[in-house]
C-alpha cells in the first residue's frame, strides 16, 4: 500500500506542477511504467485498465476535434456573442446567459471542451466590453463553474461519465434519462449560489454597442450552415449506437474526422494542423494515471471504500446516495477526479449496487470545483488564462470553491434520490 500510494502521489504532483518540457500524459505513462517495473500492476491489469479507458480517451479526443473545427468556422464566437446581446445590456442576464451557454457547451462539447474554447472567447469579449477586473474575475469563475457543474446530462458531456458509462454498460438513453433531473438542479442551483455569490461584482449595465453582428464573425458561411446539421444527424448517431450496443467512439471520433474532412474540402479547417494540435496527451494521461490507480486497487483501497460505502448503506437510501455523491466529490478534490471516477467504480461494483454510478458521476464532476487540482478541466482551464495573462491563485480560487459547490453539489444529489 505504501508503495502504491508513494507512486501515485509523486505521479499526481508532476501531472499538477507540469515541470518544465513534462507534459501530463509523459508524467503519467513514467508513473504507470514506475508502477508495473516495481510489482504493484502486472502486465494483466495495463490490458484490463486499456480496455476500460479506450472508448472514453478516444471519445473524448474525438469531441475535442470537433470543437476544434467549430471553433476555426466561428461557431463559439458567434454563440458568445448572441448570448451578449441578448442580454439587452442587463450585466445580470448577461450573467446567467454567460452560464446557460456554458451549460450548453459542457452538455455537448464537454467540458474540457469549455476549457479550452469558450473561456478565452469570453475573456476577450469581456476585455472588448471594458468590463473591471471584479467583474472579468466573476464571469470567468462562473465560466469555469458551470463547465463541471452541468456536465452530467450526457454521456459524452464528461470523461468521468465515458467511463463510467463503459465500465457499468450504462447506455446513452438510459445514462441521459437517469441524469436529466440532476443536471437540471445543478444548473438551476449553479445560476442562484453563483449569482448570489457575485451580484455585488456584476456591473447593473454593460454596453454592448461596440460588439459586432454575430453574423460578421463567421469565417465559413457554408460550414456553419452544414455544422448544425451534421451536429444534429451526430447525436442522432450516438442514440443509433446506443440501441446497437455501439462503442460511443466510433461516432465521437468518426464524425469528428468526417467533419474535418468536410471542413477541409470547404477550406475552413487544416486538417493536418488541427490533428496535430489535439489533446493527445490525454490518451496517455488517461491510460498511464488509470494504471497508477489500479496499483492502489491491487493494494486495497477499493476494499476500504466499499466498506465506507457498507457503513452509509446502514443509514438509508437518501443518505447512501447523497453520502456516496459526496465522497467522491471530497477524494476528487484532494485527489483529482480521473483517478476517483475508476477507484469509485470498482469500489461501487464490488458492493453490488450499481445505482449508486450516478451519485460517483455528480461526485466527481461538481466535487473537483472546490479545488484548483481537482479536475483536468480546471487545469486546463488556469492554463489557458494564465496564457492569456490571467493568473487566478489557490487561495483566490478555494475561496469561492468551497463555498459555492457544496450547496450545488447536494443539490444536484437530491435529484437522484
Amino acid at each position: 500500500m505504501i508503495l502504491a500510494v508513494t507512486i501515485f502521489i509523486i505521479t499526481l504532483i508532476l501531472v499538477i506542477w507540469q515541470p518544465k518540457g513534462l507534459q501530463i500524459g509523459t508524467t503519467a505513462v513514467a508513473g504507470a511504467v514506475a508502477a508495473l517495473v516495481s510489482g504493484v500492476v502486472s502486465f494483466g491489469d495495463v490490458i484490463e485498465v486499456t480496455s476500460i479507458v479506450w472508448d472514453a480517451t478516444l471519445a473524448f479526443i474525438g469531441i475535442i476535434l470537433l470543437s476544434m473545427v467549430l471553433d476555426e468556422i466561428g461557431f463559439f464566437e458567434w454563440a458568445a456573442i448572441k448570448m451578449a446581446k441578448l442580454s439587452r445590456g442587463s450585466g445580470h442576464l448577461m450573467f446567467v446567459n454567460v452560464l446557460l451557454l456554458g451549460a450548453l457547451v459542457a452538455a455537448f462539447f464537454a467540458n474540457d471542451g469549455a476549457a479550452l474554447i469558450l473561456t478565452p472567447i469570453l475573456l476577450a469579449k469581456m476585455r472588448y466590453l471594458k468590463m473591471d477586473p471584479k467583474a472579468i474575475f466573476a464571469f470567468l469563475m462562473a465560466g469555469g463553474f458551470i463547465g463541471d457543474s452541468a456536465s452530467n446530462p450526457l454521456v459524452i458531456s464528461n470523461l468521468t461519465n465515458i467511463v463510467t458509462a463503459d465500465y457499468f454498460d450504462i447506455g446513452f438513453v438510459e445514462y441521459m434519462r437517469a441524469m436529466f433531473f440532476p443536471n437540471l438542479l445543478s444548473i438551476a442551483a449553479s445560476i442562484v449560489v453563483l449569482w448570489l455569490f457575485f451580484r455585488k461584482s456584476i456591473p447593473a449595465r454593460i454596453s454592448i454597442d461596440t460588439l459586432p453582428e454575430a453574423e460578421s464573425v463567421i469565417k465559413n458561411e457554408k460550414m456553419f450552415r452544414i455544422s448544425w446539421w451534421f451536429l444534429a444527424l451526430l447525436l442522432a448517431g450516438y442514440f443509433i449506437g446506443d440501441i446497437y450496443n455501439l462503442p460511443i467512439s466510433l461516432f465521437a471520433l468518426g464524425g469528428a474526422l468526417l467533419f474535418l474532412y468536410i471542413a477541409a474540402k470547404n477550406r475552413a479547417a487544416k486538417p493536418i494542423m488541427t490533428i496535430k494540435t489535439a489533446p493527445w496527451q490525454v490518451v496517455w494521461f488517461s491510460i498511464g494515471l488509470y494504471v497508477v490507480v489500479f496499483g492502489l486497487k491491487n493494494a486495497g483501497l477499493t476494499d476500504e471504500i466499499a466498506g465506507w460505502l457498507g457503513y452509509l448503506k446502514g443509514y438509508g437510501h437518501e443518505t447512501y446516495i447523497i453520502g456516496t455523491g459526496f465522497l467522491s466529490a471530497l477524494l476528487s478534490s484532494v485527489m483529482n477526479n480521473m483517478p476517483t471516477v475508476m477507484v469509485m467504480d470498482l469500489a461501487i461494483d464490488k458492493t453490488g449496487d450499481t445505482f449508486l454510478a450516478y451519485a460517483n458521476i455528480i461526485g466527481c464532476n461538481l466535487g473537483p470545483k472546490m479545488t484548483p487540482i481537482g479536475s483536468l478541466a480546471t487545469l486546463l482551464w488556469l492554463h489557458v488564462l494564465a496564457k492569456k495573462g490571467v493568473k487566478i491563485g489557490w487561495g483566490e480560487y478555494m475561496k469561492v470553491g468551497l463555498i459555492v459547490t457544496p450547496p450545488v453539489l447536494l443539490t444536484a444529489l437530491l435529484g437522484l434520490v
